[in-house]
């Protein structure tokens, strides 16, 4: 009997440092959907805008930190790091190891998923369950089948999805996202010169009527 009151009360403390160091990551949520203008150097030059309409509703916990993520200027000179067309564009390791770092082990719970990975539909990347936490990627087609493996759409583009489209894609899914993370832009400039890049992301209005 002693035995199995020292399991139950291992479980539960277990169970209760899963809970604590998963929700103590959360960003802060709210209801209302936002609009987000991300400017982009698609190459030497040439200069593009896009526009996501970030949806609260779809999967609260995505928005919230893709908002946390934008406040603190996250995505400044970000690469699209995998560029595969006619699947998706994927971007969210930072430029500085130390920062990629801090960010790795804040990891999401998963949400369910309410809408479907369409055409410029923005998800949060993921390899396995509960590890959302920087990576997210826009839809060049509908992927449907995403649905089912759990990647919750948080937003759309609503502008400048042929911006989107124009990124650049020669290098594929080459980059090796490990090595991104460890050693930043410095390993991303020499080895991919060419990938596009966030140049700055801002939150422009709450509703598209208001701009």
């Amino acid at each position: 009997m002693s035995g199995e009151i020292s399991r139950n009360i291992c479980y539960g403390i277990a169970t209760l440092f899963l809970v604590y160091s998963v929700s103590v990551f959360l960003p802060a949520q709210s209801d209302e959907v936002f609009l987000a203008k991300f400017e982009v150097v698609l190459s030497p030059g040439n200069y593009g805008t896009f526009t996501m309409e970030v949806h609260p509703e779809w999967a609260p916990l995505g928005a919230a930190r893709f908002k946390e993520l934008v406040e603190e200027d996250f995505f400044v000179g970000m690469r699209f790091f995998r560029v595969l067309p006619n699947f998706v564009v994927q971007w969210g390791i930072h430029g500085l190891p130390s920062v990629a770092k801090k960010w790795k082990g804040k990891k999401l719970p998963d949400e369910k998923v309410i809408e479907s990975n369409k055409k410029g539909y923005v998800s949060f990347a993921k390899s396995g369950p509960h590890t959302r936490t920087t990576q997210m990627f826009i839809n060049f087609k509908d992927n449907a089948n995403l649905d089912g493996m759990g990647f919750p759409p948080f937003a759309r583009v609503i502008e400048g999805m042929d911006v989107v489209e124009a990124v650049y894609s020669g290098y594929g899914e080459s980059p090796d996202q490990a090595r991104y993370e460890a050693e930043g832009n410095k390993y991303i400039k020499s080895q991919f010169p060419k990938l596009s890049f966030i140049r700055d992301v801002s939150i422009v209005s709450s509703t598209l009527d208001e701009l």
